[in-house]
């Protein structure tokens, strides 16, 4: 769900989609850390009703809400988009992702296949990458091994990772992570190529 067609930004999107598992959160937080993206592409820090994982922290991989508040900050146009995913609500913080886009800063949204869509609508010119695993079989053990999911999750959980493969042909491209090395090159290729290369020209 999104709001009303903005203008052409100044800078672009860079949206990293996936099914849960496959490894796209991995990466994202890769290419934040290579040195030569550093001030050039810039994380837009997603808000959350889902409980905290191990490790994590408010503020830094998720703005962690209650379910209250996440609705009241939708009923006044807080989100860029959001969606319920999981019976857990996502959304992009709208202030924050717009503020660096004017600036000229490439914001890089790590979000779900449905607010994919919805940023796409509003921004055509967003980068869209889709990430999964070589296989279904692959990604229901990277699940099982995450140590937090039921039976009941996860066959929920690979049921919509099957719809969601169905969306990669709507993406500029698709990485297959099967070697997180390799992967993570070619999604750094892809970004010099098509959003810090064409910032020089």
């Amino acid at each position: 769900m999104s709001n009303k067609k903005s203008a052409s930004p100044k800078a672009k999107i860079v949206i990293i989609s996936g099914p849960s598992g496959c490894g796209k959160t991995t990466l994202h937080k890769a290419l934040l850390a290579e040195p030569r993206f550093k001030r050039k592409l810039v994380k837009s820090i997603s808000a959350t009703t889902r409980p905290k994982r191990p490790g994590e922290r408010h503020g830094r991989e998720y703005l962690f809400l209650n379910s209250e508040d996440f609705q009241e900050k939708i009923k006044k146009g807080y989100f860029f988009e959001w969606q319920k995913v999981f019976d857990q609500y996502y959304g992009t913080p709208k202030k924050q992702a717009l503020a660096l886009i004017k600036k000229g800063t490439n914001v890089l949204l790590c979000i779900d296949v449905k607010g994919a869509r919805s940023v796409a609508a509003e921004f055509p010119q967003a980068l869209k990458i889709f990430i999964k695993a070589p296989s279904m079989q692959i990604l229901s053990r990277r699940l099982k091994s995450r140590g937090s999911e039921t039976a009941e999750s996860l066959g929920l959980r690979l049921k919509v990772a099957r719809r969601e493969l169905k969306e990669a042909k709507h993406y500029d491209h698709v990485i297959v992570n099967g070697d997180l090395k390799k992967a993570l090159k070619r999604l750094e290729q892809i970004v010099c190529r098509e959003v810090l290369e064409p910032a020089i020209v």
